[in-house]
Order: structure tokens, then C-alpha cells, then sequence
């Protein structure tokens, strides 16, 4: 069982995470809640299934608003499936008085995505930890038989927050 840590220890996700889940329709609270602090990360419908301290996976239904014209997942609604993947992942494990920034992202699309996707990611914070530092993060999207789709990388600039 996951301790539960101070809000300052734990930062904002975890916090909004442990206190939203067990509730009934919590996750998809939690969903609702992330997009509207990231509005363009909303857009896509995801649904964090779970989060716990460097460990997040979340999940894509198929459906017409995030497909291309040949009948699969977009490439960026895939880009930004495996981005609140990693960002979760990174954020989970990060104190209040921290933030990550995305400061790149790459994607490698392996095939054709279809059906329900679930992105996971995780990360090792680095240590020590003294002064902003850059973090590779990747996040696999697999469809419904499991096989990996898409491998997302994204480098987070991780520190304190500035005064």
C-alpha cells in the first residue's frame, strides 16, 4: 500500500490523485480535472487508470474526433496519449515546490493504431538532486492485443520553482 505523503511531499498530482480515485467515477474526475489545467492535453478524452509514484497509465478510446483520414489514431493524438503519460509519471514523483517542463518529444509509430490504447511510463528521479536537470522519460501505446503501437520519448526539464 502506497503511503500517503503530505501535499508539499507529494506534489499536486498525486494529491488530487489519491484524493479523487476511490471515489466512484474518480478516475474519470481526475481525467476531467487534468484537462482542464491543460486544456489542449483534455482535448483527446484520455482516461488516467492509474498513477503511483513514477509509474502512470492511461487510456485513448478509438473514436472519429482523434482519427485520420485512413481510418486510425492521429499521429499527435498518439504524440500527446504517450505526453500525460510521461508528464505523469515524472510529476508523481516530484514535491509541490517542483515543476517539470516538456522540452521535447519524438515518437516512433510502429503500426496502425486502432481499438483502445493504453499508454504506460515510468520513471526513476534522479539522485541527488541539486538544480534543474534534464529527464528522458518513454511511454509505450499498445492496442488491445497488446502489441506496441507507438514509443514515445520525452525530455523533461525537472527543478524548482523559481520566486
Amino acid at each position: 500500500m502506497t503511503q500517503i505523503k503530505s501535499n508539499a511531499e507529494q506534489g499536486l498530482i498525486l494529491s488530487w490523485w489519491y484524493r479523487l480515485s476511490p471515489l466512484p467515477a474518480g478516475r474519470k474526475i481526475f481525467s476531467l480535472w487534468l484537462g482542464w489545467v491543460a486544456p489542449y492535453s483534455g482535448s483527446i478524452g484520455v482516461l488516467v487508470e492509474e498513477i503511483k509514484p513514477g509509474y502512470a497509465r492511461v487510456s485513448l478510446k478509438d473514436r472519429r474526433r482523434v482519427r485520420n483520414h485512413l481510418h486510425s489514431v492521429h499521429a499527435i493524438a498518439l504524440l500527446n496519449l504517450g505526453e500525460i503519460a510521461t508528464g505523469l509519471a515524472l510529476l508523481s514523483t516530484i514535491s509541490s515546490d517542483m515543476r517539470g517542463i516538456l522540452v521535447s518529444i519524438n515518437a516512433d509509430y510502429l503500426k496502425k493504431a486502432r481499438g483502445k490504447l493504453t499508454a504506460t511510463a515510468e520513471f526513476k528521479p534522479p539522485a541527488p538532486f541539486n538544480d534543474d536537470i534534464s529527464c528522458a522519460v518513454e511511454a509505450q501505446l499498445k492496442d488491445e492485443t497488446g502489441e506496441t503501437v507507438t514509443l514515445v520519448r520525452a525530455n523533461w526539464l525537472i527543478g524548482y520553482k523559481s520566486n
